[in-house]
Order: structure tokens, then C-alpha cells, then sequence
């Protein structure tokens, strides 16, 4: 049975950067968000072969943040394939924004998941993965 999008999940505790030269902080990051992502879905066989997607990512640290908060949107989109996506080649929009405790992110229609980050006492990364919507950009 597939998931109805959108597909919302945490990852608690710190990203890792794929530049990590530590092989197994960033094997660790990756396990956290694949089990975040089937705690979600559950454990039935699938994942998406075709459908066109966006992941959204909103990181909320307890503390200033070490690093670009570019670096940790690769290894976090490789985590989900094969398992949620076959490929990350799937994946035609990200967006990443982080949000300092001292600055308090508000969210016009927050989702129950989007308020247990904003609620959380530990760093986390609220994931959410939607199908792709084509707006126009004006340049």
C-alpha cells in the first residue's frame, strides 16, 4: 500500500555532512532518518519509482549550528533511497531552513509533526516529502 503525501517524519539528534570524514557518524545520521522514515510509512514493500518529488527539511538545534546548513540535505536525501524512493534522481525540489531556539520559527497551519520539532528539548530535523508542485517562477 503506498503512503498518502504528504510524508511527514523527525530525525532527532544532529545532521551529519556527507564532507564528514567520519564514514560512521554519517552511517549513523543515515540509519536515524531511514528509521524515522519507516516509523512513519510503515513496513510494507514499496517505494516511489516515478512520482516526481520535493523534501522539505526545517532544522531546529538547541545550539548555534556547526557548518553550512546546505551540507546536510545530501546525505539526509540519500538515506531514503532505495527504501522510500528508488533513486534521488526523484527528487526535484529541496528546501532547507534551519531555526535558532533564540528566534522562534511560527508556522500559519503547522502539522501535528511540524509541532512536536517546534515542542522538541533535542536537535531535530522535521522531514517532510511531498509530491513535486510546479509554480511558476518569475525572474
Amino acid at each position: 500500500m503506498w503512503p498518502e503525501f504528504p510524508i511527514e517524519f523527525l530525525a532527532v539528534g544532529t545532521p551529519v555532512s556527507l564532507q564528514s570524514s567520519n564514514r560512521r557518524a554519517r552511517d549513523e545520521w543515515k540509519a536515524i532518518v531511514l528509521a524515522a522514515a519507516e516509523a512513519e510509512v510503515g513496513g510494507d514493500s514499496w517505494a516511489f519509482d516515478t512520482q516526481r518529488l520535493s523534501v522539505t527539511m526545517f532544522y531546529f538545534p538547541q545550539a548555534e549550528m556547526q557548518g553550512d546548513v546546505d551540507n546536510i540535505a545530501k546525505l539526509t536525501i540519500d538515506a531514503l533511497a532505495p527504501r522510500i524512493y528508488l533513486d534521488d534522481s526523484l527528487v526535484d525540489r529541496v528546501l532547507v531552513q534551519r531555526f535558532y531556539p533564540e528566534h522562534p520559527a511560527t508556522f500559519d497551519s503547522p502539522t501535528e509533526k511540524l509541532l512536536e520539532a517546534l515542542g522538541s528539548n533535542e536537535p531535530v530535523l522535521f522531514v517532510k516529502i511531498d509530491e513535486v508542485q510546479l509554480e511558476e517562477v518569475n525572474t
